[in-house]
């Protein structure tokens, strides 16, 4: 297998997960039927392909279709090498504060956050109604996840569609289930909260290797981030500020929305008592455009945000183990 994650910096707009290449509009592809092989490769769900390859071995064109799907991965996808980080545990910034040292193995991060694109076709595949994508004791917290007009779909769209100019801007008005939901139907996960920091300060296994407090470098650059200080006031497409990306080519780790992650926010306040909230916390990174102080939007910097809330600001990014060859009969390569 040759993937080429270092090769380039894509500065192409992104369309669904695995294109380089603007969404056609809301539900244009909605419910991929036929050959299911041929419709994950069409609707971006690229890790049911690359990381399942038994799945399919017995197929006649899953050579050509795994192929392609390592394509688009190597597209859409950027690895992220060994690395350790260390996370604050508590609110204090002084020297001395508590921290938790994480090793990190290498992974694959998404280039750009999930878009509203990327999103409409989970929408429009059926994906409130798979019960095997949600935890069974949120089954009944599902009725709750509608928009406007009271259809299933991120708080903020209207009959389950977004709006037609937010095509490539990141999805937002989603709860951490709703983002794991997308990412399971789309055979990816969320990044742990080690590994985000670790892809935000780069921190890498080498004599050489020191944190950065942002992706870029160790200076704040307002024309690399979206925040409050940027002066947008909205969200940007997923591929804006191209100069903000990280040394693989990973882009807005830091402003436009703050991002999910797959871990439980545990923290303490400056007299060490711990942080909790009325529902199960996760940890959102990153910061987003609204972030007034720019201390909150650096690669430590870590905050809470309830499982079930659906905020204007929070969306997310998904993350894949690196894939192997696959295996077995009718396998690319493979010697009968």
């Amino acid at each position: 297998m040759a993937l080429t994650f270092f090769s380039r910096r894509s500065t192409k707009p992104p369309g669904r997960a695995g294109t380089a290449h603007p969404a056609p509009g809301p539900a244009q592809e909605a419910r991929g039927g036929g050959d299911p092989l041929t419709a994950a490769l069409r609707l971006g769900r690229l890790g049911l392909i690359v990381q399942h390859p038994q799945r399919w071995a017995e197929h006649p064109e899953f050579e050509k279709v795994w192929r392609a799907a390592l394509r688009a991965v190597d597209e859409y996808f950027a690895i992220v090498p060994d690395g350790f980080v260390s996370l604050a545990q508590s609110l204090s910034e002084e020297p001395g504060a508590p921290e938790l040292d994480r090793q990190t193995k290498a992974f694959l991060l998404a280039r750009y956050a999930v878009t509203n694109a990327d999103f409409q076709r989970f929408v429009d595949h059926g994906g409130y109604a798979d019960l095997e994508l949600w935890p069974e004791d949120i089954w009944p917290h599902l009725i709750d996840f509608k928009d406007q007009t009271g259809q299933p779909g991120p708080r903020f769209w209207r009959e389950g569609r977004y709006p037609r100019e937010l095509a490539s801007h990141p999805v937002v008005g989603v709860c951490y289930y709703e983002a794991v939901a997308y990412a399971r139907w789309a055979g990816y996960r969320l990044p742990r909260e080690a590994e985000w920091q670790m892809a935000a300060s780069w921190r890498i296994r080498s004599s050489a290797g020191s944190p950065r407090r942002y992706p870029w470098g160790d200076a704040l650059d307002l024309s690399r981030c979206n925040i409050w200080a940027s002066g947008h006031g909205h969200t940007l497409p997923v591929d804006a500020c191209l100069d903000g990306a990280a040394p693989n080519g990973v882009l807005q780790l830091i402003g436009n929305v703050w991002e999910w992650t797959a871990c439980d926010f545990q923290c303490t306040d400056h007299e060490g008592r711990p942080i909790v909230g009325d529902a199960l916390l996760k940890t959102i990174r990153g910061g987003a455009y609204d972030t007034y102080f720019p201390w909150q939007a650096t690669s430590t910097f870590r905050s809470g945000l309830g499982c079930l809330s659906r905020c204007h600001n929070v969306g997310f990014r998904v993350a894949m183990d690196l894939p192997g060859e696959p295996t077995g009969p009718g396998s690319p390569g493979q010697v009968e």
